[in-house]
């Protein structure tokens, strides 16, 4: 057994791997989700060896065992009054965080925005050139530590007040629109064939929209959330807001 200095060492240097970006919890090799569970195990015992401490700011006071993240612009990073960052988490370059939350073990891309009051839970992946706009909500997971973290790919815009968590993966490109609910047991069907494509799972370059389908129960017809994929994207396809908009206008959907 290791002497509880040698513990402690060596489990604040993997978490410093994940502060620093030269480690992460998560990534997709292929089509599937590696979860590098050593790093996991890190932060699940990073909370067993670590004390409760206070730390004041001004006039903000925090009581908490895992200290604040540091020196966002020496890593280049815009980080306005009423944001905060746990102390394990990466933000690379470019990245701005406005009054918003990032949690330890997660990682934001190059050149994405958290947007206000967007929260960005333990572990989870975000891509770079991503918009996690007003409101979102990306789930965290450290437990089971075999589990896998929610994915963001990169160049896409997650819609105000989304709900993305329970290991979802939202893919490259996509536009997921405002107020839609992606869990991993959540189905994604195509609006042009009525097949389900995933449950959990929003593909590349897509526009995705938060939609029901109806379910026969013994009380009645019900409607349950699904995300419904409306338009196809060419790979590298950006629109414009207003393109975006005439998009979402004619299926109905909430701009």
């Amino acid at each position: 057994m290791l002497p509880e200095l040698e513990v402690r060492d060596a489990v604040l240097q993997a978490v410093e791997l994940l502060d620093t970006g030269e480690a992460r919890v998560a990534e997709v090799v292929g089509d599937e989700v590696v979860v590098h569970q050593w790093l996991k195990y890190a932060v699940l015992l990073l909370f067993r060896i670590s004390h409760m401490e206070t730390t004041e700011l001004g006039p903000f006071e925090y009581a908490d065992k895992i200290p604040l993240k540091r020196h966002f612009q020496r890593s280049g990073v815009r980080v306005v009054p009423g944001a905060s960052a746990r102390w394990g988490s990466y933000l690379a370059p470019g990245a701005v965080m406005m009054p918003s939350y990032v949690n330890i073990g997660a990682r934001v891309g190059a050149d994405t925005m958290v947007d206000t009051w967007a929260t960005v839970g333990s572990c989870a992946q975000i891509g770079e050139r991503v918009h996690l706009s007003g409101g979102v909500g990306i789930g965290g997971v450290l437990e089971p530590p075999q589990a896998a973290p929610v994915i963001v790919g990169d160049d896409t815009m997650i819609g105000s007040r989304c709900i993305v968590a329970e290991g979802a993966r939202v893919g490259n490109g996509v536009v997921l629109g405002a107020g839609a609910i992606l869990t991993g047991s959540i189905p994604v069907i195509d609006a042009e064939t009525g097949d389900e494509l995933s449950r959990g799972i929003v593909p590349d370059w897509c526009v995705a929209i938060s939609a029901t389908r109806a379910r026969d129960y013994a009380g009645g017809t019900f409607g349950l959330p699904c995300v419904l994929v409306v338009k196809r994207l060419t790979e590298g396809e950006r629109h414009d807001k207003s393109k975006l908009n005439d998009i979402l206008r004619d299926h109905g959907a909430a701009t």
